[in-house]
């Protein structure tokens, strides 16, 4: 990915979408050209000149100071992860001749101690996985929860990948546009960390091919952190599940991540997680039996 694109294109999105007002600047005239701020008010906002903001906005970020980001960051109003992506973006861009060295690849395996603190979690469904979003371990009952991922014609398992290019994930995510956009924002997220990541890139070329739908929210440069929230799921054996994640860093291994659900006590949802144990438990038993 071209890093001057990447910062242009993520400036202008961000600028787009707030208006002199939220700004707290008078609206002079009633035809202005862009539907946001214009340049001049971001760089007002900022405290820099307009000359170097334009040369922030084309691209050419290399040098820039945390000061000149940080009032950035404020003028956009840009959030957490916005703001830890505009600094992602200008550090690549510091050393365009000699870039940062790339992080090590994403681990394909997890440690057997790793493992098993995953088969411990006998009632939390918990998986292991990279910042590409491949699932590289799991427990028993997230087998069973992400059955329909793990068995996919979009192989190797992968979120997005299943997301995007397995028609069964709109039934499998009753909010489905709401997820894709999340994993998408997450993909640009990282990419912004780990510009010469290869098999990052890779999968976002696969992705930007054969989904029109991805394209479109790619293009939209939104970024976010995953580290809690909730989803939804439609199971093809125990129905609806409201489950709540949480996203647990591995010291050991900061390219690594537990991500584990829980159910309210007392929910359908906790009876529908105890139904899949069972359900899981079941088939385990005959595949042993075979």
């Amino acid at each position: 990915m071209d890093n001057g694109n990447e910062i242009r294109d993520f400036l202008t999105t961000r600028r787009a979408r707030i208006t002199p007002d939220q700004a707290g600047l008078p609206a002079y005239g009633g035809n202005r050209r862009v539907p946001g701020l214009r340049r001049e008010e971001v760089a007002l906002l900022a405290g820099v000149s307009i000359d170097y903001y334009t040369r922030l906005e084309r691209g050419r970020a290399g040098g820039a100071s945390e000061s000149v980001l940080e009032g950035i960051a404020r003028a956009l109003q840009l959030d957490e992860a916005e703001r830890a992506h505009l600094f992602d973006l200008a550090r690549a861009a510091s050393a365009p001749a000699a870039p940062r060295a790339p992080r090590r690849p994403a681990r394909q395996a997890v440690s057997p101690s790793i493992q098993r603190i995953l088969d411990s979690m006998t009632t939390t469904p918990a998986y292991v996985r990279n910042a590409r979003l491949d699932m590289l371990a799991t427990n028993r009952l997230a087998r069973a929860l992400y059955s329909p991922v793990l068995t996919s014609q979009a192989q190797p398992p992968n979120n997005a990948r299943f997301l995007f290019l397995d028609p069964g994930a709109r039934e499998f995510y009753p909010e489905w546009e709401r997820q894709a956009a999340d994993i998408v924002a997450l993909l640009r997220t990282e990419a912004g960390r780990s510009p010469h990541d290869k098999a990052l890139t890779g999968l976002i070329g696969e992705l930007s091919t054969r989904s029109e739908e991805f394209r479109g929210w790619w293009a939209a440069h939104n970024v976010r952190f995953h580290r809690s929230g909730v989803k939804r799921y439609h199971h093809p054996e125990v129905g609806d599940l409201t489950l709540t994640y949480d996203a647990l860093d591995l010291a050991a291994d900061p390219e690594l991540r537990i991500s584990a659900y829980t159910a309210e006590p007392g929910s359908s949802s906790e009876d529908a997680l105890r139904l899949l144990a069972s359900w899981a438990a079941t088939l385990d038993q005959a595949e042993n039996a075979v």
